[in-house]
């Protein structure tokens, strides 16, 4: 009967009223609450229940809660004895030094004279802070922007107030706060704060540097400047099925009231850091990552006394750069600074990871290690992101050798110091088993193609002095540029790797068929219509695809030509459904055969149903650009000089080696030359075909869709590197069906 009552009594199973409560809320120990003991009744209490912030516990001598408040009276406070202890309650005997964050220490900071920082930021225009500049100049000093224009950057008004935060993340959103003058870390709810924050007394110094509001209204705001999206490895690298959780370091809100000061630092993982100021006014005191710098800092993180020393006396030069409303300030990797609020304002910020000082970023996480950061405040799940990176910069340096382009030397450079991390990590792992390699990564195969990569490039097989005979310059190494036509050369790779294999088991090598030396020339087109217009600079259009800019002046030539010739072609979902030259019907129909390719023109009407393969092959050779010069031109001749080029090209890549981008180039540069003695307006030119605009990378379709159910498939997806031009070619045609075109 007892055991019944209590069942009824607590509602619930007996054993769920033993479960110790505390608090007058009467619920169990919550690990992710703040909590106080009473010194009277020796029970815990939740800061919120009993409004005690967590800031202020510190400043409680004796505390007691609601119900011995009642018998015992208030609780008794600390007493100050000193403005320049991080403990305030220690006497003021003059023995101990001033420590970071304290009112004094802040006084003596305004009063120092520091290099300006004018010797080293660089005064920039938005629209002047590319990718392409930071690629062939470097990041290795702030750049300071005075006007957000050409950034991309987007933010709320000036007039954006620290209500209107609370209004659009949330008052209930716990946050983490800086008790300046103790330089101690401590949890409140953001509408605390804002109360805090327009209260006419302030008997503390509260700083907010860490509100990420990426999963809050207030994101849809804020659209970070177009050099961190670009640039940032999470953006580009980081997967969307990844087992681990996707780091969001991109959007901070930083809110602080005048004389916050935040001590000397490194951004986590060596993250760089875009920094604008909306309102009010921030001193940034900067100090180069010179080796010797980074030592004597690593040193000075790692000493007890390190609150009392001020770091920018230890260096030769600490900078001082006063950031006013409206700049925004970008810091490369590595820098190290402190910051002081000389009013009260408000600052948006972000951090990312990039390619350009992979080394760097990889020295500041292993000093982190050194240091034992807590994990709170270090870069989530870096070694999984530098995992990713790597899998992806593999592919970039198998495209550009087989581009014959050497990449540039800091992502050389990047990727030998990220080989030696994750050889480093995977040894540690024997010893901490604290894996963050993805599940899809082999790490060991990984490492082994990586180092295999970089030997290559360092005999120097890559093709360099090719290069330099052509005055071609380095291949662009980002991701933003060699994603654009990676899926085509990647399947031209395993078109290669196939027909490697085949020949393998052969003795002597095979020469190339007229249908290889076509993929080839097709390939190439392919990858010029996916590349160009998407290029941002056109001085570095015009140097990395340096290889194609001479056929555009002979395709330009052609189609001038061709229209002065009254040459229209009518093609309707890639078939060429009428010719008309001169008043007059051309049907053009070509057929491939194993003995290599034979064009037939037909000066009749052309045929209502022509063959699938047909169809295919005229798609190839429209999208291509083969188009039929003047119809008083004998077909034989067109058929025996095409059939002469290719059979040059044929003896040409015997002597050079089939598969190569080299001979795809001189195949190219056959193509559009005229040969010795002929006039250009003869045979078969090549033409830049007008089709409608490429689509944006974000709207192609997917790189693997699903299996098209046609006669080259059989309804079944071909085996990888088995795809054949004409169904790539087959699937672009696809986007423009139903929309009749002209060339």
């Amino acid at each position: 009967y007892c055991l019944l009552f209590m069942s009824v009594f607590y509602g619930a199973a007996p054993k769920m009223a033993t479960a110790q409560l505390y608090c007058v809320c009467r619920q169990p120990y919550d690990v992710s609450r703040f909590m106080i003991e009473c010194d009277i009744c020796k029970d815990w209490f939740h800061g919120s229940c009993v409004e005690v912030e967590e800031h202020h516990a510190v400043d409680i001598d004796v505390y007691h809660c609601p119900n011995c408040d009642i018998h015992h009276g208030p609780s008794l406070m600390k007493k100050r004895r000193n403005w320049h202890r991080h403990d305030y309650t220690e006497p003021d005997d003059g023995s101990k030094p001033v420590q970071a964050g304290t009112s004094v220490f802040v006084q003596e900071l305004q009063a120092r004279t520091f290099p300006n920082g004018d010797e080293i930021l660089q005064p920039m225009q938005g629209s002047q802070v590319t990718q392409r500049y930071l690629e062939r100049h470097g990041f290795r000093y702030p750049i300071a922007v005075h006007k957000m224009e050409g950034l991309g950057l987007r933010l709320p008004p000036p007039d954006f107030s620290v209500k209107d935060v609370e209004r659009y993340v949330g008052g209930d959103k716990v946050i983490d706060v800086i008790d300046v003058a103790r330089q101690a870390d401590s949890k409140m709810k953001l509408s605390a704060f804002v109360k805090y924050y327009y209260s006419p007394q302030q008997p503390k110094v509260l700083n907010v540097i860490s509100l990420e509001f990426s999963d809050t209204k207030m994101s849809e705001l804020v659209v970070v400047p177009d050099i961190a999206q670009k640039m940032s490895w999470v953006e580009n690298y980081w997967p969307d099925d990844s087992y681990f959780p996707k780091p969001f370091v991109q959007k901070y809100c930083l809110m602080g009231v005048k004389d916050s000061y935040t001590d000397f630092h490194i951004d986590f993982g060596g993250t760089s850091v875009w920094y604008h100021v909306l309102w009010g006014e921030k001193i940034f005191y900067l100090i180069k990552p010179t080796p010797a710098n980074l030592a004597l800092y690593e040193e000075w993180s790692s000493s007890p006394t390190q609150s009392e020393v001020f770091f920018g006396e230890k260096v030769d030069k600490c900078y001082k750069c006063v950031v006013r409303q409206g700049t925004t300030l970008l810091i490369p990797t590595g820098w190290i600074h402190a910051v002081l609020t000389s009013q009260d304002c408000m600052a948006f910020g972000g951090n990312f990871l990039h390619n350009l000082n992979i080394g760097m970023q990889l020295r500041c996480y292993e000093m982190e290690r050194r240091l034992k950061t807590p994990d709170l405040f270090k870069f989530p799940y870096f070694e999984a992101i530098c995992w990713y990176v790597a899998n992806n910069l593999l592919e970039t340096l198998k495209e550009s050798r087989e581009d014959n382009c050497l990449p540039p030397e800091y992502l050389i450079k990047g990727v030998k110091a990220l080989i030696t991390a994750l050889r480093n990590w995977l040894k540690r792992e024997v010893t901490e088993p604290a894996s963050e390699v993805p599940d899809h990564i082999r790490p060991n195969h990984l490492i082994k193609m990586l180092t295999k990569e970089t030997q290559y490039l360092e005999n120097g097989n890559c093709g360099s002095k090719l290069m330099k005979s052509q005055g071609i310059s380095a291949c662009p190494s980002t991701r933003l540029a060699h994603e654009r036509g990676s899926h085509a050369r990647r399947t031209a790779r395993r078109l290669r790797d196939h027909h490697h294999h085949h020949h393998h088991h052969s003795h002597s090598p095979k020469a190339p068929s007229y249908l290889d030396i076509f993929e080839q020339h097709t390939q190439e087109v392919l990858k010029r219509l996916e590349m160009g217009p998407y290029e941002e600079d056109a001085f570095f259009n015009l140097k990395v695809n340096g290889k194609f800019n001479k056929f555009s002046t002979a395709s330009a030539a052609v189609v001038e030509r061709s229209l002065d010739n009254n040459l229209h072609l009518v093609l309707c979902n890639g078939r060429i459904v009428r010719a008309d030259v001169l008043g007059n019907k051309l049907g053009l129909c070509v057929f491939l055969k194993s003995s290599g390719l034979k064009l037939h023109c037909i000066c009749s009407e052309y045929t209502t149903s022509p063959s699938t393969e047909e169809d295919a092959i005229q798609g190839m050779l429209s999208m291509a650009g083969l188009l039929y010069s003047h119809p008083s031109e004998d077909p034989s001749r067109c058929h025996a000089k095409l059939k002469h080029r290719i059979q040059e090209h044929k003896n040409f890549m015997d002597s050079q080696g089939s598969g190569s981008n080299s001979s795809s180039e001189a195949w190219s540069s056959r193509t559009h030359s005229p040969a010795h003695g002929e006039s250009p307006t003869l045979g078969y030119q090549y033409c830049e075909p007008s089709l409608s605009p490429p689509l944006h990378p974000s709207k192609r379709p997917a790189s693997n869709p699903p299996p098209i159910s046609n006669q080259a498939t059989k309804g079944k997806r071909p085996k990888k590197g088995m795809a054949t031009a004409k169904q790539r070619l087959g699937k672009i045609l696809k986007l423009s069906r139903h929309k009749p075109f002209f060339v």
